[in-house]
């Protein structure tokens, strides 16, 4: 479990030059400083974890119960509630913030998101299956599962069996993923081949290479590549 955790949202995707030279894939996130809304101990909730929110929302849109979850713990309403899983929450108090500088460059991190939604899929899609033949003996039949397995014994499918379905959009978990880099001057963060962040959510174009370094694979540079705007990367 996580000894320390932050929250970001996606902003878009740029690259980095490396110590080797070689240009490093990188995904921005905004990281607001979180507010600690709920300290949560094993004593008392049966496990430990930190309730956090950040940015801010209009007190005036918030439900009766969230306004007096908010009040209770004098904290600014923020736009989401976010709870975070630590080893132990020693040392974090209510109305605490949680900044970006809480990662150091180098760090390695486990990255948790909502993956992209990808709505329903086959099964080829969405478990890899290899398909039916392409020529001889098929007709309109070459994506399809094929049996699934079950006769008048049982009768019935088994739950879990793979088949066609809704794909993506669920929680995923990237585990040493990356070396981060922080500035915190921008309240930005960024995960080597993960992440990097822009506080405004500009577009950036390529990095310019380093002095007397040829433009290796930096591309063009007029848009970053796509990703998932849920605001966890996978």
């Amino acid at each position: 479990m996580a000894q320390k955790a932050i929250v970001g949202e996606k902003v878009g995707m740029t690259q980095v030059w490396g110590d080797d030279q070689r240009v490093i894939p990188v995904t921005v996130l905004r990281v607001e400083p979180a507010r600690v809304v709920q300290v949560k101990t094993g004593e008392r909730d049966g496990y430990s974890a930190l309730q956090v929110t950040y940015g801010q929302k209009d007190p005036k849109k918030l439900t009766k119960a969230q306004a007096g979850h908010f009040a209770a713990a004098s904290v600014a309403a923020g736009r989401r509630l976010v709870e975070l899983r630590l080893d132990s929450v020693d040392g974090f108090a209510v109305g605490q913030e949680i900044a970006v500088d809480t990662l150091v460059a180098g760090e390695r991190v486990d990255v948790t998101a909502v993956s992209r939604g990808k709505g329903f899929a086959g099964g080829m899609k969405r478990h890899n299956f290899r398909g039916q033949g392409a020529s001889h003996g098929n007709h309109k039949h070459h994506r399809a599962p094929g049996s699934i397995g079950s006769c008048s014994f049982p009768g019935r499918v088994f739950k879990g069996l793979r088949m066609a379905g809704h794909m993506g959009h669920q929680q995923t978990t990237t585990l040493d993923g990356g070396n981060p880099e922080t500035t915190p001057r921008f309240d930005e963060s960024v995960p080597r081949e993960s992440v990097h962040s822009d506080p405004l959510g500009n577009r950036w174009g390529g990095p310019e290479p380093p002095t007397g370094q040829p433009r290796v694979g930096a591309g063009n540079g007029n848009s970053p590549a796509g990703g998932n705007s849920d605001g966890r990367i996978k």
